[in-house]
C-alpha cells in the first residue's frame, strides 16, 4: 500500500478534491480537473479523495477511466475528510486549492456561486494566480 502525504508535494500548488464517483457534479469537476491536469501538468498537482464507506474500488476504476484521471484517487477512511472540513456531513464536490508551502489557500463547496471552479475556467485562474506567485 502506497502511502501519500501531502508534504510530498511541497513547492507546487495542490488541488485537493473530495468527491463521490456518483455525483454529477463531482463528473463536471472531474471533467475540469482533467482540463486543469493536462494544462499544468507537472506544475501542479492533484490529488482526489473518496470515502471508503461508499465506494468500491471498481466504481472509482469506471469513474478514472470515464474522465481520464491521471492522478491520484484516494480512500478515506473517514478522517482525513473530517479533518479538513470539520464537518460529519461533508457535501460533494469540494475542492482545497493548496499552495507550495502548504497552506490551503481557497476552500471551494460546490454551489451556485463557484460553480465556474467546478464546471469551468475558474479554477485556471486560481492556479495561475498561485504559479505566478512563485516567480
Amino acid at each position: 500500500m502506497k502511502v501519500y502525504d501531502l508534504a510530498d508535494y511541497r513547492g507546487k500548488p495542490v488541488i485537493l478534491e473530495l468527491m463521490q464517483t456518483n455525483c454529477p457534479h463531482c463528473s463536471s469537476a472531474g471533467d475540469t480537473l482533467h482540463a486543469v491536469s493536462q494544462k499544468y501538468g507537472s506544475r501542479i498537482q492533484i490529488v482526489a479523495v473518496v470515502s471508503a464507506q461508499t465506494e468500491k474500488d471498481y466504481t472509482v476504476a469506471s469513474y478514472a477511466q470515464g474522465h481520464k484521471v491521471d492522478y491520484p484517487i484516494l480512500f478515506d477512511s473517514g478522517q482525513m475528510m473530517f479533518s479538513y472540513t470539520l464537518d460529519p456531513k461533508i457535501t460533494f464536490p469540494h475542492i482545497y486549492v493548496i499552495d507550495g508551502h502548504g497552506t490551503i489557500r481557497f476552500d471551494y463547496r460546490y454551489d451556485v456561486t463557484t460553480r465556474d471552479i467546478f464546471e469551468g475556467n475558474g479554477l485556471f485562474g486560481v492556479i495561475d494566480g498561485l504559479l505566478a506567485e512563485k516567480k
